[in-house]
This record gives C-alpha cells, sequence and structure tokens, in this order.
C-alpha cells in the first residue's frame, strides 16, 4: 500500500500564497523511530507523559501532541523539527514535479506562519487526523 500523502495549498495572504506542497508519509520505520526519540526526550525534560504514550510510537505523540515539543531545549528539538522536512516537497507550478523545499534566505518559503502550518500537515499526517 502506498504512503499517504496530503497536497497543501497555501491560502493564507501573504508572499507564499498559492504555492503548493506535497507532504507525504514516513515509513512506519521512520516514523516509529521519530516518535520515539521526541517521546524519550520529553520523558528526559520532565514533561508528563499519558500512560503508555513512551512505548505508543507515533499513537503515544498522538496523545500528547505537537505543541508538546515546546518543553524542549531548542537543541533537543532542532533535529526533530529538521527531520519533519524529509516529508515535505515544493511544487513549483502546474506539471511540474514536486523537489525538495530549498531551506534558508533564498528558500521556497517566505512566512513563518507557512513553516508552521506546514509542520502541523506533517505531524497530523502522521498521527491520523486532521
Amino acid at each position: 500500500m502506498a504512503r499517504k500523502t496530503e497536497t497543501i495549498v497555501i491560502e493564507d495572504e501573504g508572499r507564499d500564497k498559492g504555492k503548493v506542497f506535497v507532504i507525504t508519509e514516513l515509513s512506519s520505520y521512520a516514523a516509529e523511530k521519530w516518535a520515539l526519540r521526541a517521546l524519550l526526550a520529553l520523558t528526559k525534560a520532565g514533561f508528563e507523559l499519558p500512560d503508555g504514550a513512551q512505548s505508543a510510537g507515533m499513537a503515544g505523540m498522538a496523545s500528547v501532541g505537537f505543541e508538546a515539543l515546546g518543553n524542549l531545549d531548542f537543541d533537543v528539538a532542532e533535529p526533530l523539527l529538521d527531520e519533519m522536512w524529509q516529508c515535505i516537497k515544493f511544487k513549483p507550478s502546474e506539471g511540474a514535479m514536486p523537489r525538495a523545499v530549498l531551506q534558508g534566505d533564498n528558500g521556497d518559503i517566505e512566512e513563518v506562519k507557512t513553516r508552521i502550518s506546514l509542520r502541523m500537515a506533517v505531524f497530523k499526517l502522521h498521527v491520523g487526523f486532521s
């Protein structure tokens, strides 16, 4: 069975309005590994996890929520947040093949709100709700 995908068209006013991104689910191996690293980091940071969350992978992350990552020091959260970009591709024009998102000062995304929206879409795609 193919991995889940979702096409996101940025509708918010601003410099990214109309840009198209394609989000593709991680493999079950990579998703579980990401979720367990996140849950273990939260535990180490003293965050109170619901019973069973620590061993439940993405289901455990679903019970905690993406916002929980805000409890981590930036140097712990940064690699987890950076890894999410593996799932996101930019489609520069109609008919073009999606490609990796260019990051940095001259990157494909010009609004902070777009970056946050895309991260939330990645999380929601993996935990099974929208």
